[in-house]
């Protein structure tokens, strides 16, 4: 049967709980940037302009890019309570205050919330390696990268309904509530963060040298191009729907794109064997690059968005399984934190990248020009991969 492999690993002990926690822990922290937003510019909160909570939600994410490997680096140093407690109640005296702070303070306050923001995404990672033998691992974060996308099409929607409907100060009480309690789930669950086995080896320190490689660094900058695809695919989609007078579909043609992504995921978990990174994102790259030449129509754009679409989550996914085979245990928290800011760098730049080339010669190119950034890095990337077996694995496919 089709889902047999997927009963299979969910019947690991310990693996149904953390996912089903992990989709909902997710939802309000994909929420914030859009919630962020609302509020600058809605007149029920500050009532500014686009350009402050442009401001406002990069500072959260600065903040979020460097807290993410220091988040993880203390839990693999300290454990997962004392981080998971600090970081909480560093969200609930934001979220719980935010709504009266006038811009300036907004702003810094926004950096440190996001330097301590939860690290629910890095942390659900870190714990279903830990629980999930090798051999299954790769099916297991495609199932988590279909959670994830799940979690991104569930928060920011209803975080653009309680604006619309409570206004934004009351909105961002219930995302306080909910990351609160996310935390404090996750706090009570205390998921294992090292395998048994994994606690069985001598610990200590590992040092960064031991894998923090080049070939390390070209991962995280083909994850940043990955990112950077994604981000900027939406809005060249939603720019070319907009220009062709769509903007009443964009909403069902995002849906429909994100299940491409779910379906890829899905197969992808089930095949006999993995893909290298490289050739996913380089394969993912080369399908967007040509996507501007269907034109206007949006059912042509989206038949044009198939090929690439269901390479979304296996690319994704993929970067993850490698990251847990490459990096010691001891170190896992960090990397996977790293991992977590390489998303946000790419994602975090392709809006500015993206919009310049709409702009410029218009969205179809914005489809090339992010293809083309996914290609260059993995060519990057390319003399940097080497076969590598994990501390804890066997070794990985080659790029092609």
């Amino acid at each position: 049967m089709a889902f047999e492999p997927y009963r299979r690993l969910l019947a690991i002990p310990g693996v149904r709980s953390l996912l089903l926690v992990g989709l909902v822990a997710r939802i309000p922290s994909t929420a914030v940037a859009i919630t962020l937003t609302l509020h600058v510019v809605d007149p029920s909160g500050l009532g500014l302009g686009f350009a402050a909570a442009g401001l406002v939600t990069m500072a959260s994410t600065v903040g979020m890019a460097v807290g993410s490997p220091l988040a993880g680096r203390f839990v693999d140093s300290h454990g997962l309570r004392p981080v998971l407690v600090v970081t909480t109640l560093a969200q609930l005296a934001f979220w719980s205050t935010a709504w009266a702070m006038p811009l300036p303070v907004l702003l810094a306050a926004s950096m440190l919330a996001g330097l301590l923001s939860l690290p629910v995404f890095s942390v659900i990672r870190q714990c279903l390696a830990a629980l999930v033998p090798i051999d299954q691992r790769r099916m297991g974060f495609s199932l988590d990268s279909m959670i994830v996308e799940v979690s991104y099409m569930t928060g920011p929607a209803l975080a653009v309904a309680g604006v619309t409907l409570l206004g934004s100060v009351p909105t961002m009480g219930v995302v306080a509530a909910g990351l609160v309690a996310s935390g404090a789930t996750l706090i009570l669950l205390n998921p294992p963060i090292r395998s048994d086995e994994e606690l069985q080896r001598p610990a200590g320190k590992v040092p960064r040298r031991q894998w923090l490689t080049p070939g390390m660094l070209g991962l995280l900058g083909t994850v940043a191009a990955a990112a950077f695809v994604l981000a900027a695919t939406e809005l060249s989609l939603v720019a070319t729907m907009k220009q062709g007078g769509d903007t009443a579909w964009i909403g069902l043609a995002i849906g429909l794109w994100c299940a491409y992504s779910l379906t890829g995921g899905f197969v992808y978990g089930m095949l006999p064997r993995g893909l290298s990174p490289l050739v996913l994102i380089g394969a993912m790259g080369v399908l967007t690059v040509p996507v501007g030449l269907a034109g206007a129509d949006w059912r042509w754009l989206l038949l044009a968005l198939l090929p690439a679409g269901v390479l979304c989550a296996p690319a994704l996914s993929s970067t993850v399984d490698t990251v847990s085979r490459w990096v010691p245990a001891g170190a896992r928290g960090e990397a996977m934190g790293l991992h977590g800011t390489a998303l946000l760098i790419g994602a975090g730049s392709s809006a500015p990248i993206a919009g310049l080339i709409i702009d410029g010669p218009g969205p179809g190119w914005g489809f090339a020009a992010a293809g083309l950034v996914s290609v260059m890095m993995v060519l990057i990337a390319l003399p940097f991969w080497r076969r590598t077996s994990a501390v804890v694995g066997e070794p990985l496919p080659m790029a092609a």
